[in-house]
């Protein structure tokens, strides 16, 4: 079995100010070195729960977290928007690693979509989704299920809210939206090793999140000056000052979702 993951920084353990996920934070090593924990427990749990390939994708901001030569040497890192349909084909299941709830969302460490800046809310067939929905989408058009997320509490809930019985590792709580208490890090990578072997066991239980096609994808921006440059530039329909909308039709990479 073959499992794709997607990783962010958010909701990764040890980390629970905003400012350590900024790229000029002084605690960015830290920070990184903290995915790298994270990301290898969950590949690690992964292979004990039977995967023969794990490929990971470096997701936060412009993918530059890693760091060199400590990721898990049993998984390849590939850009998501580099895999074809074709290679999806061979994929049996996404996890999604340092996961953050949608805008919006009340106790929730950094809740946005995409970004806090431009989008307030994002809409697929009416239905608020965020970036977890997002992912459960892109791999649900390809008949692959998300089996396994790791994120805050609120990140948590938001996947069994989209896809029932998912496995899920919290490793925070929010007490507000830039302060997170977390979970005792020497005990975090058990939890995250333990929901990818369960996850590995959910591959054929769990059902692709698969919404109608063709899809009605409306974003409602936070300002009407964004929503002025994103319809001309990425042809969406202009429904008001601060709501454009686009029909999708198929899916051949993630950021037709957005773009």
């Amino acid at each position: 079995m073959n499992v794709y993951f997607y990783t962010d920084m958010e909701g990764i353990s040890g980390i629970d100010t905003a400012e350590m996920v900024e790229s000029d934070s002084p605690s960015r090593e830290y920070t990184r070195q903290r995915l790298m924990v994270d990301v290898n427990a969950a590949i690690d749990g992964a292979f004990a729960g039977g995967a023969d390939k794990v490929y990971v994708w470096d997701g936060h901001g412009s993918g530059v977290n890693f760091i060199e030569g400590e990721l898990d040497t049993r998984a390849i890192q590939i850009p998501l928007r580099n895999i074809n349909p074709d290679e999806l084909a061979y994929i049996d299941a996404f996890m999604l690693v340092g996961t953050h709830a949608m805008s919006g969302t009340q106790n929730a460490f950094l809740d946005h979509t995409q970004t806090s800046i431009h989008f307030h809310d994002y809409y697929i067939n009416g239905r608020r989704y965020g970036e977890i929905g997002q992912y459960a989408v892109y791999a649900g058009y390809f008949d692959i299920p998300v089996v396994m997320l790791t994120g805050d509490e609120a990140a948590c809930h938001e996947a069994r809210m989209f896809l029932g019985d998912v496995a899920v590792a919290p490793v925070k709580y929010a007490v507000e939206r830039n302060k997170a208490i977390l979970y005792d890090i020497d005990k975090t990578s058990e939890t995250i090793r333990n929901a990818a072997i369960a996850g590995m066991q959910k591959i054929y239980k769990i059902k692709p999140h698969k919404p109608i096609f063709p899809i009605e994808v409306k974003i409602k921006f936070n300002r009407a000056d964004y929503c002025d440059s994103w319809c001309p530039q990425f042809n969406f329909e202009r429904i008001d000052a601060r709501t454009a909308r686009k029909i999708v039709h198929k899916l051949t990479k993630f950021h037709d979702l957005l773009y």
